[in-house]
């Protein structure tokens, strides 16, 4: 192949983020593919601004790892490196990148995520190290592209690299909101793909028992309170996406054909 490292990224209106994320890799990476969700802002005006910068123009879909996967497929290099728009890689990152692909005999590798909410870096309640598969051989690794929060499927052998991805998803609890919102959508709809009914057990299950357990794991047997007033915050709102997804459940039965 001709390129060696390529890095995938699928955008719809990250204005805000795209600059820094590129920031960040342009300079020493072959090749950036972006398949962009036919943003309405600036997204696509800032990324051309980039060199080795590859755009590629689509429909936004409610399952935006189909983006994803779009833009894995059109890299050319022999390693792939799939970012979010509002993820940066730190200069340790880099390094240890360039100096992982240059000889492995792993295919696809792990990398930690440390999570920005409420202005800080979330240290616990289940929200670090927060694995998630980024970097692997190209054609190795495929996202099913069925859940919003699913891994990349590999062929082969896996390790996980020790440097930290740094992840800006939440810059203000607007932003949280909006994206939990989504989130809640697509578990309703995944729910009613597992037919999941509307009774009393499944409202005691959803009202009651799994937010009460999901609050406990991560605020007390993960330690959220460790991160003080945010931790609290996240581990509650967290628990949250149970019963508001078996309400939006209830609205996906009865809506109006």
């Amino acid at each position: 192949m001709k390129n060696k490292l390529s890095v995938a990224i699928a955008t719809y209106n990250e204005q805000e983020n795209i600059k820094r994320c590129l920031d960040a890799v342009a300079n020493w990476v072959d090749e950036i593919v972006i398949v962009d969700g036919q943003s309405t802002d600036d997204t696509v005006k800032i990324a051309k601004k980039f060199k080795n910068v590859k755009i590629i123009s689509t429909s936004n879909k409610p399952m935006f790892h189909l983006n994803k996967q779009m833009a894995i497929d059109a890299c050319t290099g022999e390693w792939i490196l799939q970012l979010d728009a509002d993820e940066v890689l730190s200069p340790e990152l880099k390094s240890e990148i360039l100096k992982t692909i240059s000889d492995t005999k792993y295919n696809a590798f792990w990398i930690k995520r440390k999570n920005f909410f409420l202005g800080r870096f979330l240290k616990k309640g289940g929200v670090y190290p927060d694995p998630t598969i980024r970097l692997y051989r190209n054609g190795f690794a495929k996202l099913p592209c069925k859940d919003v929060h699913e891994q990349a499927e590999v062929r082969g052998p896996t390790s996980t690299l020790n440097s930290d991805l740094l992840h800006y998803a939440d810059p203000n609890f607007n932003r949280y909101l909006m994206r939990n919102s989504r989130y809640t959508t697509l578990l309703a709809q995944e729910l009613k793909d597992k037919k999941i009914k509307i009774n009393c057990l499944n409202f005691i299950k959803y009202f009651l028992i799994m937010p009460i357990y999901w609050f406990l794991l991560t605020y007390f047997r993960h330690r959220g309170y460790v991160d003080a007033f945010p931790g609290f915050v996240f581990s509650w709102y967290s628990s949250l996406r149970f019963p508001i997804a078996y309400v939006k459940l209830f609205e996906l039965y009865h809506e109006k054909i």
